[in-house]
């Protein structure tokens, strides 16, 4: 019944429609709309009806005709066609039309009859394409303005007490500090994404996904460059960032990392997400768009982390080790946010900064070894204490080795990445690395210790250097990696040293005592040498150090038994040889009391040395 209803509608506008064929074709259209808006389907069957014939120009010429008229309105308004909802479905429905008269022509493109209709249908599509470009700006424009709220979990991430007085949301900036990174960014209303949607969906139709995407881009790249400013990270160049001072340099990665982990973890998520909103169901245009938007900000990131990896000086290895290591966390988010085939070069650039970066690690290992090797021997170091180089490579080191996890990583990547390398220089594991270092430091050592040119001082400051660096590398993650065997052969070569510090500075005293000879002048010049000697050495060596009290205590009293011991037999010796007591100078105890005085570097200088111990 409802059928036959509809037969007798549709005669009666055919019955219009054609009395009016010939005079009134720019009224068909208008009595074709009243219909429509009663029933969908009266329309579809009006222009089934209307059109039996696709291939008749009759029938092209008067629907371009009506097209032309209805969408030229809309081309040229004055106002936004999307401030009506009504207005904005019209334009949308009459496009579609459009869009199904050139799909329809184009077969037949190449009939001369044709062509000029297809012609005029493809300028009149071009137009509406420039007026949909405009109100898809204006919808961003319009969405941006009025719609910035972070998220957490789905829901809205502020209280209360974010709202001001008349009720609206209060707009934080999207850069606020953040405790963790749980969180996605609504940067539009769902109904303004809609909008866009629609747009977007018509303009890749019809051939203009790149037109839609550099419009939907543009918009776009502005919240993320005002994203980066609010997180303070400034836009630099390889140049301007290696030509940076080192002290600016550092707070500016500091700002980096913030910036790439705020970046990679919540602003690109969001911008992949609402891209694909807006562009749903066209996942090539969806790319295109996103890779827009986001190649000049990840870009900044990269050529940053870059410039960092050409760092080669030992003092910017812990900087370049948080940026090393950011990048490495950062590389599965990387992995899922830049897959498509559009945004894969950011990706690869990234794992290849990344390695360029432990690269950069490797070379300033390298620099240090150089730095250890080659650091000239200079004036002595008074009383023979440490040195400035171990000082400097031990506390270094240590340093260091609190990364170990991913020092670890970075020589492992090394080794893997290049079999000729590791060939050359097979020993490419940390520990192997450190254990270089600490060969390089005391053969350096060894040669500075010579510039003493006293034996037994020799000794000294390679018992003071050598323990300085056992107490550094023990109970830490550098003896670890070093081993303990490194350390039981490094304390058998302090024992080494105090033992060459005695036979170097006390042999001769205690040969003298011990030799025989005859009981009258020999033994009275004995006394004198030996007193001499005792004298000279006690005098020389009290403005020695010895940093470990232990070490000090264990070889005072070593040397303090064997001389005493010597010292009270060739005591024993002179009291049976006449006037031989008003030649002794130092009795037993005395000599105890000046040995203990030994090493003390000055009551300053012993505390100092104590003092610079711990650093």
């Amino acid at each position: 019944m409802a059928d036959n209803g509809d037969e007798k509608l549709v005669a009666v506008a055919r019955q219009i429609a054609k009395s009016l064929g010939n005079n009134g074709d720019t009224m068909t259209d208008d009595i074709l709309q009243i219909f429509s808006k009663f029933d969908d389907r009266l329309r579809e069957k009006l222009v089934e009806n209307l059109n039996d014939d696709r291939n008749n120009p009759r029938t092209w010429e008067h629907t371009l005709k009506s097209l032309e008229r209805q969408i030229s309105r809309y081309v040229s308004a004055d106002h936004p066609i999307w401030s009506d909802s009504a207005d904005a479905a019209s334009f949308l429905d009459y496009v579609d039309e459009l869009l199904a008269v050139v799909r329809d022509l184009n077969p037949m493109a190449g009939d001369k009859s044709v062509s000029s209709y297809l012609h005029r249908a493809e300028d009149l599509l071009h137009q509406s394409m420039f007026r949909l470009e405009d109100e898809f700006r204006s919808l961003m424009d319009r969405g941006s303005d009025s719609f910035d709220l972070l998220h957490r979990n789905g829901e809205s991430n502020y209280s209360s007490d974010d709202e001001v007085d008349d009720g609206q949301d209060y707009q934080i900036p999207v850069a606020r500090p953040l405790v963790d990174y749980d969180i996605f960014i609504d940067a539009l209303p769902t109904a303004i994404i809609n909008d866009l949607h629609e747009i977007a969906a018509r303009m890749v139709t019809a051939g203009y996904r790149k037109e839609c995407s550099h419009a939907y881009s543009t918009c776009r790249r502005e919240f993320l460059e005002e994203s980066f400013s609010r997180l303070g990270f400034q836009r630099l160049s390889v140049e301007e960032v290696q030509k940076m001072p080192w002290s600016e340099l550092e707070d500016e990665i500091e700002r980096w990392i913030k910036a790439s982990n705020v970046a990679l973890r919540i602003l690109y998520p969001s911008e992949r997400r609402l891209c694909d909103r807006v562009f749903f169901g066209f996942s090539s245009a969806s790319d295109l768009a996103f890779m827009e938007v986001c190649r000049g900000s990840a870009t900044q990131l990269l050529n940053f982390a870059e410039a960092i990896a050409g760092s080669r000086s030992p003092e910017r290895l812990f900087k370049v080790l948080d940026v090393y290591e950011t990048i490495r966390d950062l590389l599965p988010e990387f992995e899922v946010i830049f897959s498509d085939q559009y945004c894969l070069f950011l990706r690869n650039e990234a794992i290849s900064i990344w390695k360029r970066l432990g690269e950069s690690i490797r070379g300033i290992f390298m620099e240090l070894e150089n730095l250890v090797r080659c650091d000239p021997p200079k004036a002595p170091i008074s009383g023979g204490g440490f040195h400035p180089i171990t000082r400097y490579v031990m506390n270094y080191l240590r340093a260091a080795c609190r990364s170990r996890e991913t020092l670890e990583q970075v020589f492992e990547e090394i080794m893997l990445s290049s079999t000729e390398q590791s060939l050359l220089h097979p020993s490419y594991m940390l520990s192997d690395q450190m254990t270089c270092i600490m060969e390089l430091l005391e053969s350096n050592l060894e040669a500075k210790s010579k510039i003493y040119g006293d034996p037994a001082l020799c000794s000294i400051f390679m018992v003071n250097n050598g323990n300085y660096i056992v107490q550094k590398a023990r109970d830490s993650e550098l003896g670890a990696l070093l081993g303990n065997d490194w350390i039981r052969k490094q304390q058998a070569k302090i024992r080494q040293y105090l033992g060459n510090y005695q036979r170097s500075s006390w042999s001769k005293i205690i040969g003298l005592l011990k030799s025989g000879g005859s009981p009258s002048r020999t033994m009275r010049e004995k006394l004198k040498s030996f007193n001499n000697y005792f004298e000279e050495i006690c005098r020389s060596q009290s403005g020695w150090v010895m940093y470990d009290e232990q070490l000090r205590r264990d070889l005072i009293s070593s040397i303090a038994s064997h001389l005493s011991s010597a010292y009270r037999s060739f005591l024993g010796r002179l009291q049976g040889i006449p006037e031989m007591g008003k030649h002794i100078k130092y009795g037993v105890e005395d000599v105890e009391a000046q040995i203990e005085k030994l090493f003390q570097g000055g009551s300053s200088s012993g505390s100092s040395g104590k003092k610079r111990e711990t650093k």
